[in-house]
């Protein structure tokens, strides 16, 4: 299969059930006790992250957010913890998760949330070398091929998620998307994905979007929207 998960839990049995479980599934898998050795075993070989959150040391939200900031690594992410509750739940795909899986779990979950995960982060079959238009709104550029977002010619940093639906809205401007297409369409096999959850991430673009925040607008009762012409709405059309 050719890919490898990083499991980080400080609980032995766990790290060593997780571990066989995956490898005969036939992953291969590496091991850390902590976030911080973890940190230090991360590597561009890893295709998904299995990470517990409550660890002592460094949090797993903690790690999380440094490998998708101060890293840029945008690696899959499944967070493992006991703690289940919506604001837990915000707070894991806020620091850029990608699943939550609580305990106790089955490991045939467990394995079904890798393989949906490991199957949505999959890059596209190959398309002959064809490259898609960017997406131009006045000086903010979007880059479908290369998955990069520029603002007046400078890079803007987005987790895989958040370009995902900056693009999903831009590459249809005018067009109304409510919370629930929003999630039909970019978390297809993501089971307990609330509303939210499109809130937070629609947040976090705007705030990097910077003055081009105003080109997202929420229809109260509908959903979000692209529009580059509407740029007057009042401050309370946005999040």
């Amino acid at each position: 299969m050719g890919k490898r998960i990083l499991i980080v839990d400080d609980e032995a049995d766990i790290r060593e059930i997780l571990q066989f479980n995956l490898e005969n599934a036939g992953y291969e898998v590496d091991c850390a006790a902590s976030a911080e050795e973890a940190l230090e075993m991360l590597g561009p070989e890893h295709s998904l992250i299995l990470l517990d959150v409550m660890m002592d040391g460094m949090s797993g939200f903690k790690m999380a957010e440094v490998v998708r900031k101060e890293k840029g690594n945008q690696v899959p992410i499944i967070f493992l913890t006991a703690r289940s509750a919506e604001n837990d739940l915000l707070t894991g795909f806020s620091a850029g998760g990608d699943d939550y899986i609580s305990k106790p779990f089955s490991i045939h979950e467990v394995l079904a949330r890798v393989k949906a995960v490991m199957k949505r982060s999959a890059r596209p079959a190959d398309d002959g070398g064809a490259r898609q238009e960017p997406v131009i709104a006045g000086k903010l550029k979007i880059d479908v091929t290369g998955k990069m977002v520029y603002a007046d010619g400078v890079a803007v940093l987005l987790s895989k998620k958040e370009f995902e639906i900056l693009c999903l809205l831009a590459s249809h401007q005018g067009r109304v998307y409510s919370r629930e297409e929003i999630i039909g369409e970019l978390w297809k096999d993501a089971p307990y994905v609330l509303d939210r959850t499109v809130d937070v991430h629609i947040a976090r673009i705007r705030n990097k979007l910077g003055e081009y925040k105003k080109y997202i607008t929420n229809r109260s009762g509908y959903g979000y929207c692209f529009n580059v012409t509407d740029q007057d709405g009042e401050e309370k059309d946005y999040i």
